[in-house]
């Protein structure tokens, strides 16, 4: 008697599929039959799941914030003060490993993607907003002396310089390599008076 096919299995390696195909060939090289011919199925079956590009962008960007978020979690409980979390949570975010770099690929292709649909930018924008609120979050704990509105500021600065290494680096790791935006971020984080000493002090901006 044959093995039914399991749901859940299906979904995932339909999920791998579709991740490796859009990190790979970016939002262009996204089709139906490219995810199907990665995944090993039919493209009836991914038809079945993700009715239209969209469904699979969509889904996409849900496995993105999902595999992010538990990343970032990860990296902020071990840290050791407030400003260790800044820190640790903004580099995880930076394109440093394969793993990273692979999720840039996939941030980035979302994003074009979403220029000419609504519903994918508001995707995106309630992701973003996430990551924004925990930055202001951490930010403020770090430096409970600054206001609301210091804290604000420098929380988009220090996101934007992360993005933008991140849409950089997707082009050419040579110049953005991985120590490079780590060097830079230190160096961001020191100018905000946000930098980390051995004893997980301040260290004030000059």
């Amino acid at each position: 008697m044959a093995r039914r096919s399991d749901p859940d299995e299906q979904t995932a390696r339909i999920s791998e599929a579709l991740w490796d195909v859009l990190a790979t060939n970016g939002p262009q090289g996204l089709t139906l039959r490219a995810v199907a011919e990665r995944a090993g199925c039919t493209t009836g079956l991914v038809l079945h799941r993700f009715p239209d590009k969209r469904a699979l962008l969509l889904h996409a960007r849900d496995l993105l914030h999902a595999r992010t978020a538990e990343q970032t979690e990860a990296v902020e409980t071990a840290a050791a003060s407030p400003t260790a979390a800044v820190r640790a949570v903004l580099a995880q975010a930076l394109s440093l490993t394969a793993s990273t770099q692979q999720e840039a690929r996939v941030w980035l292709g979302y994003l074009a993607a979403s220029l000419g649909d609504d519903d994918l930018a508001e995707r995106h924008r309630i992701g973003n907003t996430v990551f924004v609120e925990r930055m202001h979050r951490l930010i403020g704990a770090a430096r409970p002396d600054w206001d609301d509105a210091h804290v604000s500021t420098t929380a988009m600065a220090l996101l934007a310089l992360v993005e933008g290494f991140n849409v950089l680096g997707t082009a050419d790791l040579v110049r953005y390599s991985p120590a490079v935006q780590m060097a830079a971020l230190d160096r961001a984080l020191e100018a905000f008076g946000l930098a980390v000493d051995g004893g997980d002090t301040v260290i004030a901006a000059s």
